[in-house]
C-alpha cells in the first residue's frame, strides 16, 4: 500500500475522472472508481475539495484510486467508551499491564537461559 496523497478532482466524465495532485501533476480516476464513490468525486469538483488518493504508475499517466476511509461515528463512540472503561484495570501502582507483562517474560527468559547454559 502507498503512502495516500491528496488531490482535487478537475473534471469528471462517462469515462472517469481527471484529478490534480498536491505535486501539481495529473492523474486519472478510472470508471468503477469514480462510479463507487460518486458522491466524493461530485463534492470535491463542486467545493474544490481535497481528497485522500492511492497513487498508482500504470502507462503514461499516474492512475489513482480513492484512498479508504472508515466514517463511523458510533463506532468511534464505542471505542472511546471501551477505552475510557479499560483504565481502571491498570493496577494503582502505577506499572502498565503490557510492561509487567513483558517484565514478566523477561524475568522466564532469563531463568530458561541460567538453567540450559550449563
Amino acid at each position: 500500500m502507498t503512502e495516500p496523497i491528496d488531490g482535487i478532482v478537475i473534471n469528471l466524465n462517462a469515462y472517469g475522472a481527471t484529478v490534480r495532485l498536491e505535486n501539481g501533476d495529473l492523474a486519472i480516476a478510472s470508471t468503477a472508481d469514480v462510479e463507487a464513490h460518486r458522491a466524493d468525486y461530485q463534492r470535491s469538483l463542486v467545493g474544490r475539495r481535497e481528497l485522500p488518493f492511492e497513487l498508482k504508475h500504470e502507462g503514461r499517466r499516474p492512475v489513482v484510486v480513492l484512498a479508504p476511509q472508515i466514517r463511523d461515528e458510533v463506532l468511534d463512540e464505542r471505542i472511546a467508551s471501551y477505552l475510557k472503561s479499560t483504565q481502571e484495570w491498570d493496577a494503582p501502582d502505577g506499572v502498565q499491564q503490557a510492561e509487567r507483562h513483558f517484565l514478566h517474560k523477561k524475568r522466564r527468559a532469563a531463568l530458561f537461559e541460567s538453567k540450559h547454559q550449563a
